[in-house]
């Protein structure tokens, strides 16, 4: 925990509290399944998914100091993330995330994120008091966003010198979300990892598939863009052009957490130093195994 992080990853941090049914569900069935409890919360699933892949990874989040936090927080160093940068209230409660899932996927899902807004800019102080980052001594390294922050979060981090020598890495927390990270357009350089809908919302625009929707982003302003389409092929695209992979089929056993392993996947196979091909068919393939696993009990 003494090393200097060589990504960070920044927002929700929480527990996850998931019911998955073996089969089928329409609204008000009453069925067999689990349910299980984990850390979970994106930037937070991001790091111990990088933790799994042996990446220095830090995490900025809110976490209270109540008996669920201390538990947590516990539990996210056992795993290998360095939790020295989080931000630690008296006075406010652990976040939490409730989700449905069946066969077909995420039925709905309740986030519970005040903790995490109430912070404010507290959050990110660590960024530029020193600790991991100044005005004259910017964090270098590659940065997971994210993008269920407050809009005030986020538009702080768009423009923050701190960053501006990060190689800055973006993801919507939902659909719902996804707009709040327009601003990044701006930002040169950035990097976002979407899904079809979510591209589509950014855009303002339907897409039939992720090529299509990779160069819609690449066309308002996106320095680069990995957009996911489900079991469909997932494109990674820049100035340089298109990678198109298409995904191993596996039988669904959970998807939470699946484009968040995804991500972290490809952002470590990148600070290995791996081509964006190769990146692409590691974050697909640790992706594919992670969907395919029982969730722990």
């Amino acid at each position: 925990m003494n090393q200097a992080p060589e990504i960070i990853c920044i927002g929700a941090v929480h527990w996850d509290v998931i019911g998955h049914a073996t089969g089928p569900m329409l609204p008000g069935a009453d069925v067999p399944g689990r349910i299980t409890r984990q850390p979970g919360g994106v930037a937070l699933n991001i790091a111990l998914a990088l933790a799994r892949q042996r990446v220095a990874v830090a995490l900025l989040g809110a976490v209270g100091r109540d008996r669920l936090g201390d538990a947590l927080v516990a539990e996210i160093t056992a795993r290998g993330v360095d939790p020295r940068y989080l931000f630690r209230p008296e006075d406010l409660p652990t976040d939490s995330y409730m989700a449905i899932e069946d066969s077909s996927g995420l039925i709905a899902a309740i986030a519970d994120s005040h903790t995490m807004e109430a912070a404010g800019l507290r959050l990110l102080e660590s960024l530029s008091d020193g600790l991991l980052g100044a005005a004259d001594t910017p964090f270098r390294g590659m940065i997971a966003l994210d993008g269920g922050l407050t809009e005030v979060q986020l538009d702080t981090l768009v423009s923050a010198p701190t960053l501006a020598q990060a190689d800055l890495r973006v993801v919507p927390a939902s659909s719902g979300k996804a707009l709040r990270l327009a601003p990044f357009f701006r930002r040169a350089g950035t990097c976002f990892y979407v899904n079809l809908e979510e591209a589509g919302l950014l855009c303002g625009e339907a897409f039939a598939d992720s090529p299509s929707a990779a160069l819609g982003m690449l066309a308002r302003g996106a320095g680069r863009v990995l957009v996911t389409d489900s079991a469909r092929a997932v494109t990674d695209a820049d100035a340089k052009g298109l990678i198109i992979r298409t995904p191993r089929r596996v039988q669904a056993q959970r998807v939470t957490g699946a484009g968040d392993t995804f991500m972290a996947a490809h952002m470590a196979a990148e600070l290995r130093g791996a081509s964006r091909s190769d990146a692409l068919e590691c974050a697909l393939e640790v992706a594919a195994a992670h969907v395919a696993s029982a969730p722990a009990r």
